[in-house]
């Protein structure tokens, strides 16, 4: 057996230079800064499939139940309208004279829902609930079945069930709490499907992928992407927001599994700089492709403030006819904004942009009104968004 030394002699010097070379090389590709890859996303999360998606559906239905909170019936004839006609549907028969009819415990809703992809018989999917009428609140309120209808005018699914909504409370010296809005609710798992929406994923040939934010060169990226997966041209870019891909006949039998796969794909997206303003709350959000040309800056305002000092004038002792007068002594000062200076701008990326922004001790609202300036004058490459 070798000890070290042994060992050492054995093996040939050219061994140890070649594994100190590598050993160094180990530690020097560990000390150097790995680059970020790119923002690649999901196709899953920047493209919808032609066929998979929501459907919206409306219905018109009663709230009863309420602690006196529902509708005025003279305010609200649908209202009564519709109770006298239910209660006929009963079995029940009520006077048509809507000023027999005093209570306030209904009130009329309109119930809303949305019906995902695929959705089977028997499923069950939440409703909204909203007054319509002047209903003070739908707290401790149960909904009546209430058929909820599609933009075909099919009915889909049918809505039932107790409102779970916020609350109102009023002391009696007028103080009160509101919490949630009162006159909207939802009901969870409060609608039944009852029709399917016709359209079978299995019988497409040709699948239409939406792009979710239009770019063309986003949908070339996104063919490119599946044709390199797929390893043959079976994706194309229609235009700037679909694109067409064609399914191969290998995979018609498992269209489910080829369109896991293809979503599953990374793609880093494009988008139009975009410097997008909210004037109400100062609110600024800028692109990463913002660029701007060379612009020279020069931001400064006028500030008056003055300030009023109360003093008081009082008379000499034992004087005649003297007075105590409150007088006031007024300091004017005039900030013209001479100690700011104009600052160049100039092929600047968004970084560089912010940085010298402020350097300069602008604010939000001055930010606002510089970018718009410099969008007027034609040095901003970008698309100015005012909300």
């Amino acid at each position: 057996m070798l000890d070290k030394h042994s060992f050492s002699n054995a093996v040939p010097s050219r061994f140890w230079r070649a594994l100190r070379m590598s050993a160094c090389a180990f530690v020097f590709l560990n000390i150097l800064p790995i680059p970020s890859a790119c923002a690649a996303s999901r196709l899953k999360d920047i493209v919808n499939f032609e066929g998979v998606r929501d459907n919206m559906l409306v219905g018109y239905g009663l709230v009863v139940g309420l602690n006196g909170t529902g509708d005025s019936l003279t305010n609200a004839p649908f209202t009564a309208r519709s109770l006298i006609g239910m209660l006929e549907r009963l079995g029940i028969n009520s006077s048509s004279d809507f000023s027999t009819i005093k209570t306030k415990n209904i009130a009329a809703v309109m119930v809303t829902a949305t019906l995902p992809p695929f959705s089977a018989q028997g499923s069950r999917v939440d409703v909204t609930v909203s007054t319509m009428g002047d209903a003070k609140s739908l707290q401790g309120g149960t909904l009546l079945v209430t058929p909820l209808q599609g933009a075909d005018g099919e009915i889909y699914a049918v809505a039932q069930g107790s409102v779970a909504s916020g609350f109102s409370a009023t002391g009696a010296s007028g103080t009160s709490i509101t919490k949630g809005v009162p006159t909207s609710g939802r009901i969870a798992a409060g609608a039944i499907v009852e029709r399917e929406v016709k359209f079978k994923l299995s019988d497409l040939s040709t699948i239409r992928l939406s792009l979710r934010n239009p770019d063309f060169t986003t949908s070339k990226r996104v063919a490119d992407a599946i044709n390199a997966y797929a390893k043959m041209p079976v994706a194309s870019a229609a235009d700037s927001a679909t694109v067409k891909l064609a399914v191969p006949d290998a995979r018609r039998g498992d269209l489910v599994g080829f369109m896991t796969e293809i979503e599953q794909l990374k793609v880093v997206p494009d988008e139009v700089a975009r410097v997008v303003i909210d004037e109400q709350s100062g609110i600024i959000v800028m692109g990463e492709g913002v660029k701007i040309n060379t612009v020279a800056i020069a931001q400064g305002n006028l500030t008056i403030k003055i300030n009023e000092t109360p003093q008081v004038s009082q008379a000499a002792p034992f004087a005649l006819g003297g007075k105590t007068i409150v007088t006031s002594q007024s300091t004017v000062n005039v900030d013209e904004g001479s100690g700011k200076r104009m600052a160049m701008l100039g092929g600047v990326n968004l970084q560089d942009l912010v940085q010298s922004l402020n350097a300069l001790g602008i604010g939000p609202r001055d930010m606002i009104q510089i970018l718009q300036s410099i969008k007027a004058a034609g040095a901003l490459q970008a698309d100015l968004e005012v909300m």
